[in-house]
């Protein structure tokens, strides 16, 4: 699934990243899923073959942390409270952890797919 993305088109810019940036970091603030304790890669659906395919490609501690977060944040949903600032996940922790799994995985099938393809003509 793939759909359009205006991310490079800004980051190639200094002026227009300049601009976004503090959107962007309002925008994470005000989304919530901080002050649960998770991280934006927690908020991927598991539906998708990708995923899962790279959620078993985690190391067995990544797995668990992250198993751990969504369970507190579905506690902290039910329960309809937040968790205590010290809790919540700040910024400079909330690095991208399955999404370049999901790339890499994309770009060997496709390397595959590719592969698979590829005839081969032979020349006397």
């Amino acid at each position: 699934m793939s759909y359009p993305s205006l991310a490079p088109f800004i980051l190639k810019r200094p002026w227009l990243r300049k601009m976004f940036e503090p959107l962007a970091g309002w925008y994470s603030q005000s989304a919530g899923y901080r002050q649960l304790g998770l991280r934006a890669d927690d908020l991927i659906v598991e539906e998708d073959e990708d995923v899962i395919k790279a959620l078993k490609r985690l190391p067995p501690q990544e797995s668990y942390d992250r198993v751990y977060r969504i369970r507190r944040a579905f506690q902290c949903s039910i329960s309809h409270k937040l968790l205590s600032k010290d809790q919540w996940t700040k910024p400079e922790e909330d690095v991208p952890y399955l999404q370049p799994l999901i790339d890499q995985l994309r770009a060997e099938e496709k390397e595959k797919a590719a592969l698979d393809s590829m005839t081969i003509i032979r020349s006397h």
